[in-house]
């Protein structure tokens, strides 16, 4: 046997997995054809959050008249701000290349396919191994639109990549790439025209944290249709367009460029995994609770098994597939969803943890919920950004709060004290005790964690 633990991808999931399968004594390997560096550092995470600061700043300034300060003249050179989101991305890829190529592991820059549940083809040599750890990631998903092949069109990866702006820009979707990306561009002077399938932006989520930064893009500018049905797209002189459904009409804008943010898919392609005996559902490496897929010496984590498209998470994964892996025999470690978290980095942010009304719904689960706006927050008025608000979602005998949702200033960095708490099976009394320095944005939390105590101390 060439290895024990054989990893196919080097991003955030792969590296953790090959990382922690090292670390319990096994020969380990990485397959990965490049550009190393994985999809968070390259293509995701990092690249677009160093973007959003430029965005974000440049807000700022704009609104300085707001805070009694002169008015300001502000631009943007965006291929500037490449320039920068670039030698970041740079530093952060050297450090996972350094990483990867460790001499504790063994490196195959080429492709990967089954040859067998036992072998994979890399370059050419034919490679065997006890135990696979699948994680070769996500690839830009595309959808079947009538004429938006022809017409052209941009992915989020292109988009990253743009060093001048175009005049307009219509994008299609409401998840976390198309938002970001359309709010960067929005704020840059791109005139934005984006529409949305489901009836609010970030669909998975409640309305109510849809709705406040539904609220600040049209105070920006930008054209958002919700609740809509594509038609088709198409091409002219005069640029491309979308004819969409809304409202019971047939409506139909234009932009010098489309921007398809629909979605991603498991990047699958070219494994060969009906070789290894590897059964894909609905596009994606289909996985039990321990990360096993139908082989179960043949592990998926990360994107490829569609679970969650979130980084940390996918790192998670990765851990526990390679422990499953090193020691069958032992208990299986499996992952918490109770605590499964996003955050959307947009302006307001959007953030949550654990459960939605929609899930509790969804689950026939009975809880009690409160929520407490921004507006009405003392630091948040100080700070001029009082857009949103945090709600609580709790079990009505005991009070564990078992969701918790913020739209408004840094949701991204105050959900993180709701999931500590979550993961002490907090409830509403412990977080309404919990002292809180004023004034800070942290203290809102306080409040509606107080109005559900104070419900379930007087009988609901």
């Amino acid at each position: 046997m060439d290895h024990e633990v054989l990893v196919i991808g080097g991003g955030s999931a792969g590296y953790a997995a090959a990382r922690t399968a090292e670390s319990l004594g096994a020969r380990t390997a990485i397959v990965d054809p490049g550009p190393l560096g994985g999809l968070c550092i390259l293509r995701g995470c990092m690249p677009t959050k160093a973007i959003l600061r430029s965005s974000d700043i440049l807000s700022l300034i704009r609104r300085a008249p707001e805070f009694g300060l002169r008015p300001a003249l502000a631009g943007a050179d965006l291929a500037a701000i490449l320039d920068r989101k670039d030698r970041l991305v740079r530093e952060f890829a050297d450090y996972r290349i350094e990483q990867l190529k460790d001499p504790r592991f063994t490196l195959y820059e080429h492709p990967a396919s089954f040859i067998s549940p036992n072998e994979i083809r890399v370059g050419d040599q034919v490679l065997k191994a006890r135990n696979f750890i699948i994680a070769t990631g996500s690839e830009v998903a595309e959808f079947p639109i009538p004429g938006l092949r022809e017409a052209g069109f941009l992915t989020s990866d292109d988009a990253l990549e743009l060093r001048e702006p175009p005049a307009s820009m219509i994008v299609l979707g409401g998840g976390p790439v198309a938002l970001e990306l359309a709010q960067f561009y929005l704020r840059l002077g791109v005139r934005v025209s984006l529409i949305q399938r489901s009836g609010h932006i970030i669909s998975s989520g409640d309305e109510d944290m849809a709705r406040p930064l539904e609220e600040r893009l049209r105070a920006e500018g930008m054209q958002l249709f919700t609740g809509t049905r594509i038609i088709q797209a198409g091409r002219t002189e005069a640029g491309r367009h979308v004819t969409f459904e809304h409202g019971g009409e047939e409506k139909s804008v234009t932009g010098e460029v489309i921007l398809l943010a629909l979605g991603r898919r498991p990047r699958i392609g070219g494994l060969n995994l009906e070789a290894a005996g590897v059964e894909v559902e609905d596009g994606r490496v289909r996985v039990d609770a321990s990360l096993r897929t139908s082989q179960p010496h043949i592990f998926a984590v990360g994107d490829v098994n569609g679970l969650q498209e979130i980084v940390h998470i996918a790192i998670l994964q990765g851990e526990a597939a390679a422990h499953n892996a090193v020691h069958p025999d032992w208990p299986a470690k499996t992952l918490d969803g109770r605590l499964n978290a996003s955050v959307v980095f947009t302006d307001p942010a959007v953030a949550g943890v654990g459960l939605s009304e929609k899930d509790c719904h969804r689950l026939g689960i009975e809880y009690l919920t409160a929520s407490y706006p921004f507006g009405d927050h003392g630091k948040s008025m100080c700070l001029g950004e009082t857009h949103g608000h945090v709600k609580l979602i709790c079990l009505p005998g005991s009070g564990e709060i078992i969701g918790a949702h913020i739209v408004g200033p840094e949701a991204g960095e105050l959900i993180h004290e709701l999931i500590c708490l979550m993961y002490f099976h907090g409830t509403v009394f412990d977080l309404a005790r919990i002292p809180h320095y004023h004034p800070t944005l942290a203290e809102i939390l306080t409040y509606p964690a107080e109005e559900l105590a104070d419900k379930i101390s007087a009988g609901n």
